[in-house]
């Protein structure tokens, strides 16, 4: 069968349309990311989260050290609904925010609950830790009810709006919620307040730097 000069000039004009349809959406499905979970410190560290029907975007996750950066004790990642640079911008947030650790040692719960309280006082003032009095021993007792936290164990920091601040153990909630909403960003000075538990994690949850892990530094110093 012969094809006229107009159908010929119609197939290749139809031809041309289709691929050119093809390269764009190849191109595009090579432009998107996909998003995948961070590994830190050998943790898999997802990229979202859902709290309380709200889904949560990673602002920074990172390695608490202890011992002058000797002793890794947890990798701790920030969650937030918008990712935010500063304490300020974080407590305007509204809605869900969790603060989740991943130990990688075994650590007595005492000595752990003692270092959060350590941070608070060096971070909130004397009027604000009399304000928040009760809300700290509700806080010192949760982590009396776990004498030994284990390598591996999880800890969760959750603020849920409209019932307060939930600590999670291996994702299941321990102790008293406590009530006061406000309460989640006082604990957040603990990591990133004027004098951070660990100065090397604060800028890594606030998203300002990518990484504390000190392994390649101490690789090459042999």
């Amino acid at each position: 069968m012969k094809l006229t000069e107009r159908s010929s000039g119609l197939i290749r004009r139809e031809f041309l349309r289709n691929s050119a349809g093809a390269a764009l959406a190849l191109a595009m499905s090579v432009a998107l990311p996909i998003a995948q979970a961070a590994e830190v410190a050998g943790v898999k560290v997802d990229d979202k989260i859902r709290l309380a029907n709200t889904e949560l975007v990673l602002n920074g996750s990172g390695i608490r050290y202890a011992a002058a950066g000797l002793v890794r004790v947890y990798v701790a990642s920030l969650y937030l609904p918008q990712r935010r640079s500063s304490g300020t911008e974080i407590a305007a947030l509204k809605g869900a925010k969790r603060v989740h650790m991943n130990l990688l040692r075994e650590i007595n719960a005492n000595d752990f609950s003692k270092g959060l309280m350590s941070g608070m006082r060096a971070n909130v003032s004397q009027a604000d830790q009399q304000k928040y009095f009760d809300s700290l021993l509700k806080m010192g007792n949760i982590f009396g009810q776990t004498p030994l936290l284990k390598k591996g164990d999880t800890i969760s920091v959750d603020q849920i709006p409209g019932t307060g601040t939930v600590i999670l153990v291996n994702g299941k909630r321990v102790g008293e919620v406590v009530t006061d909403e406000s309460f989640w960003n006082v604990l957040l000075q603990i990591w990133i307040g004027p004098k951070p538990i660990d100065e090397s994690l604060k800028p890594v949850l606030l998203g300002t730097k990518e990484s504390n892990d000190n392994t390649r530094r101490d690789e090459n110093r042999f």
